[in-house]
């Protein structure tokens, strides 16, 4: 792709940002506080429209109800267009319940199934109100031991929840049907896997899609082949990008393995499915715990932007003759040439022709933003992890 194209593919992504990622978080043991943590889902619009301003490319933000919830939808959703940024993704909570000990949509519990049931409806309307496409689902349930509860019958019982909810969806709503192979359940889980995902997807219909969290796979998994496949039968709905070592740390994206980040961009760029026409949607889902959450954020974005950049710079005509000649090093060797580039000075001349600076964390420490939330969020409760 001429460096031109390249150029202007960058400019148009789309990575939208959580609204979690800027409110206090921690790990199982502890919460860590820090200064300047958003009192409200209005602030953390405002943070994420901070992080669009500094990159360009973050034009929305994704939201969590209950974690986000507010009397107004029509009154946040202005808010947001005031910054200059759009509602994204609305993402039901079905697992911080005491009801849901034994599981949401999939529990033994008739009463309780509805409960979680009409939760996931009026996320629906959610999402019609703030002028979101995305209904972002994700589910906790699963068992821990043999025997604890039938596995097919929780099949069932996932099945006719999205399929109520599926159609309470308008036509141009999409559904993302995330998975997570292990945790918090430890025997099984009832959405594991990408396969378990997609064939739910297949029998709701064409707006049920599957969302690849990038680390909710085992070690050594090949994310990339999972990518290629949902984009072959037209199912890869979106990502949750972020980064891990061991299991779904929620690190930065790209900060444990870049090379698999651009791997995985790879496979996109060949598909034509990295800007946000392609009906792919790129959000991060991240919590940083010791690091400050806006840089954090930029910090990931700009990653994205890296893997991208270098995705799209590989020769693809030359790399399809070398693989038709059967050149197995020359056609891996166009790979790792691309991703050796230094892209840093391309995307600095890409925020420039967007009109911003050509360094955002180095912008955004000038910017005095900052401080000036540390000074003015003083007194209220923060609205962190959970709240």
């Amino acid at each position: 792709m001429h460096t031109d194209q390249v150029r202007a593919t960058l400019a148009r992504q789309h990575i939208e940002t959580p609204s979690w990622a800027y409110g206090n978080s921690g790990t199982r043991f502890k919460v860590f506080a820090q200064q300047g943590i958003p009192r409200d889902a209005y602030e953390k619009v405002s943070d994420a429209a901070t992080v669009h301003r500094f990159t360009g490319v973050a034009p929305s933000v994704a939201l969590h109800v209950p974690w986000d919830l507010v009397d107004d939808w029509g009154k946040l959703r202005a808010h947001a267009e005031d910054e200059g940024v759009s509602l994204g993704a609305v993402n039901p909570n079905t697992f911080q319940e005491d009801e849901y000990r034994l599981g949401s949509v999939c529990n033994p519990d008739p009463a309780i199934r509805r409960k979680a049931l009409d939760h996931l409806l009026e996320c629906v309307e959610i999402t019609q109100q703030v002028g979101s496409k995305h209904l972002s689902l994700w589910f906790a349930d699963g068992t821990n031991y043999p025997g604890q509860d039938s596995i097919r019958e929780r099949q069932d019982r996932l099945s006719e929840a999205l399929a109520a909810t599926y159609a309470a969806m308008p036509e141009d709503m999409t559904m993302l049907v995330e998975y997570k192979f292990f945790e918090p359940a430890f025997y099984h889980t009832d959405l594991p896997d990408w396969g378990t995902s997609l064939l739910h997807c297949l029998h709701l219909g064409p707006q049920a899609k599957v969302l690849v969290d990038t680390g909710h796979h085992a070690p050594g998994t090949n994310i990339e082949m999972i990518v290629t496949t949902l984009l072959r039968e037209g199912r890869l709905g979106g990502f949750h990008f972020n980064s891990r070592f061991y299991a779904d740390d929620d690190l930065m994206v790209g900060s444990a393995d870049p090379f698999g980040l651009f791997r995985i961009m790879f496979e996109l760029v060949q598909s034509d499915a990295v800007t946000p026409d392609a009906g792919v949607a790129f959000m991060l889902d991240q919590c940083h715990n010791i690091e400050a959450k806006i840089p954090a954020q930029i910090r990931s974005v700009m990653n994205v932007q890296e893997a991208t950049a270098k995705a799209l710079l590989v020769d693809l005509d030359a790399l399809r003759e070398a693989r038709a000649s059967g050149d197995v090093l020359r056609a891996n060797g166009l790979l790792m040439d691309a991703y050796a580039t230094d892209v840093r000075p391309l995307l600095a001349q890409v925020r420039e022709d967007l009109g911003i600076d050509p360094d955002p964390l180095a912008a955004y420490a000038a910017s005095g933003y900052q401080q000036r939330i540390e000074s003015e969020r003083v007194g209220g409760a923060a609205a962190g992890w959970g709240a």
